[in-house]
């Protein structure tokens, strides 16, 4: 990541190929209640246009992966961590039996690029895409069907993978700027959002990541691993929390991601995302035990760093 992507990403736009994502959709008059016992999120009260994040959960109520859900009128679309695909295909797949859902696999057939930065909507001509996350349209860009996306950071279109170098193209020509993905990473970490694999894990239950008021809702019916979720949202506290970590005096290139996290002598979690920040310093995510508080240091790793733990969002200057 160089001086310059970081600028791009701040100021401007950047552009990034996510195409390995993992892609699938579901079609059928019962996607939606199907898809609903299944993720911790409301997929019944979707309109074609609107869409939500959320998880999929073990009967224990720890994260087998989290999703994207798009309601794209005709079909619902999914995408994933290309690392979570299968056990979301085959979750899908094993418990669809007796529901009128078709299952289509999207990862190879459909492209995904990510405008990040202020000026996405400028370089997509999205104005007349709502503001909201998760909201969608179709449109032509470089001469090819999309989906724009409404993201936390810009834009995402969703094309025909054949289509992926006509639309870069286009977004090029536009103003966008070719990044890498650290520079994105950048934006997501600065923002305090977790991601699957690097902060989040097969041992996290939703709250601890702080993903309750984006991933689940307490007002729809059942899915699986709904008690433990409800359970502790009404009656109990976390063991974990989603903390930001300020690395005091070293670099995002001293330490690295799994790197333990400890509080004297005990280990309370390991490091996740690490990125230097121009207007934060090196900074990093991960879930931490509970005793690790706002104003904590932790030793980090081996090699003798320290990191101060602060609440997300992090707090600038």
């Amino acid at each position: 990541m160089t001086e310059t992507e970081v600028q791009v990403v701040h100021e401007s736009v950047g552009l990034v190929d996510r195409s390995e994502r993992g892609k699938l959709a579901l079609s059928g008059p019962q996607a939606k209640e199907f898809l609903t016992g299944q993720v911790t999120n409301d997929v019944i009260g979707l309109e074609p246009g609107t869409g939500c994040y959320a998880a999929f959960l073990t009967p224990k109520g720890k994260m087998r992966g989290d999703l994207r859900i798009l309601d794209l009128g005709d079909e619902l679309w999914l995408d994933t961590e290309r690392s979570t695909l299968q056990a979301l295909f085959d979750m899908i797949r094993h418990f669809k039996i007796g529901y009128d859902v078709e299952l289509h696999k999207r990862t190879v057939q459909q492209g995904l690029l990510s405008l990040v930065g202020p000026r996405a909507r400028e370089v997509a001509s999205a104005e007349l895409l709502p503001s909201a996350e998760h909201s969608s349209m179709r449109a032509r860009r470089g001469g090819a069907e999309v989906v724009l996306v409404a993201t936390a950071d810009g834009i995402d279109a969703i094309m025909a993978a054949e289509d992926v170098d006509a639309v870069r193209a286009a977004f090029l020509q536009a103003g966008a700027v070719a990044v890498g993905e650290d520079a994105a990473e950048l934006v997501r970490v600065e923002s305090g959002r977790p991601r699957y694999g690097l902060e989040l894990d097969d041992s996290t239950i939703p709250q601890e990541a702080g993903l309750n008021d984006r991933a689940v809702s307490f007002t729809k019916g059942c899915y699986v691993g709904q008690e433990t979720v409800a359970r502790l949202f009404y009656r109990g506290k976390p063991n974990r929390h989603l903390r930001g970590l300020r690395l005091d005096g070293a670099s995002a290139a001293a330490v690295a991601p799994g790197d333990v996290l400890r509080l004297g002598e005990r280990e309370v979690g390991r490091l996740g995302t690490v990125a230097d920040s121009p207007a934060l310093g090196a900074v990093a995510l991960a879930v931490v035990r509970r005793e690790a508080e706002p104003g904590t240091t932790l030793t980090v790793g081996e090699a003798g760093a320290t990191a101060t733990v602060v609440e997300l969002p992090f707090p600038r200057g």
